[in-house]
């Protein structure tokens, strides 16, 4: 099935991964298992009249240039993730939060391409109220690094300019993710150990679990 709105950049993503783990580019890759559920969404992400770019390495559908739905694969499910799904209503209580410290964005999982079918209509309800979310202006509440920045990691984001950097770049969503792992070792030297084994990660743009 073929739609004029698809992007070829995106092609790859489903030949190939997002490429963010070893397993892209071999038959392993988590976007293998999920072919038709993810082709499915695409045709329905595209119906609804939205952009299709890569960004992150993964499909993003956009509005103006402006981010309103991801669409994703993992081992045990794929999904669409709503950019500013906190402010939906979710009238049908299907959106999920994808970690515990998430605050805004929100998923809709999926595992069999039957049940995307039979949600489509309300799939594309739920896509043109995250469109007109956007529309409004309405933005949501969020708490930047409400947690400190724990004094082993600001040590080394001084010391090291590029990790600064690179840090800041991340989602406020991410970098929180650090923190709390970061935080959560109660001596000092395990935190120091935690976030050496983290910074090239880090330095990758990448988050505590990508």
């Amino acid at each position: 099935m073929t739609n004029k709105r698809m992007n070829p950049k995106v092609d790859a993503y489903f030949t190939e991964g997002c490429m963010r783990c070893p397993l892209g580019g071999t038959p392993n890759c988590k976007v293998h298992n999920w072919q038709e559920e993810l082709k499915k969404l695409r045709m329905i992400l595209l119906d609804c009249g939205l952009t299709e770019e890569l960004k992150w390495s993964q499909p993003c559908y956009t509005y103006q240039k402006r981010n309103i739905v991801l669409m994703s694969a993992f081992k045990e499910y794929c999904a669409i993730n709503f950019i500013k799904g906190s402010l939906l209503k979710d009238a049908n209580g299907i959106l999920i939060k994808p970690g515990e410290n998430t605050q805004v964005g929100r998923q809709i999982r999926f595992t069999n391409v039957q049940d995307i079918v039979e949600m489509e209509p309300t799939l594309k309800a739920y896509i043109y109220e995250a469109i007109e979310v956007e529309k409004s202006g309405v933005k949501p509440n969020i708490k930047k690094n409400p947690e400190p920045i724990p004094e082993e990691l600001q040590k080394k984001l001084d010391e090291i300019p590029a990790l600064k950097t690179a840090f800041e770049a991340l989602t406020l969503g991410r970098q929180r993710a650090y923190i709390l792992y970061f935080s959560a070792a109660k001596q000092s030297k395990t935190r120091e150990s935690r976030i050496e084994k983290c910074m090239q990660q880090i330095l990758n743009g990448k988050g505590l679990n990508d």
